[in-house]
């Protein structure tokens, strides 16, 4: 592992992150970027933040070169869930689960 950058408490479920996440598993880190200026989900400016933190922690622990870098793991895990009530019809109620999650880059260097 050269380095890892986690996002913590994400207002999105993980189910709708691992459709972002599956497009850039294993990918270069440039070819990752580029993937992610072109999806057109919400969560994928945030990813790519992200992205661009652990590609930062790796440049801290010395590894310069970007282009042998290659995301060797990206996954998202369950967080907390918001649990809100909402009015329904004839006084009554109903639950509104409002998920998070956690997003974790996991960055390698491409041996050659």
């Amino acid at each position: 592992m050269v380095s890892q950058a986690v996002k913590k408490f994400y207002r999105a479920s993980p189910k709708k992150l691992s459709v972002v996440l599956e497009l850039i598993r294993g990918t270069g880190v440039e070819d990752a970027f580029s993937i992610l200026s072109s999806v057109r989900k919400r969560s994928a400016p945030d990813i790519a933040k992200l992205l661009k933190s652990a590609v930062a922690n790796a440049a801290e622990k010395g590894h310069s070169d970007t282009e042998s870098l290659y995301i060797k793991e990206v996954y998202s895990g369950k967080g907390p869930t918001l649990k809100r009530i909402r009015a329904r019809a004839q006084g009554r109620a109903s639950a509104r689960k409002k998920r998070m999650s956690h997003i974790t880059i996991v960055l390698e260097e491409r041996g050659l």
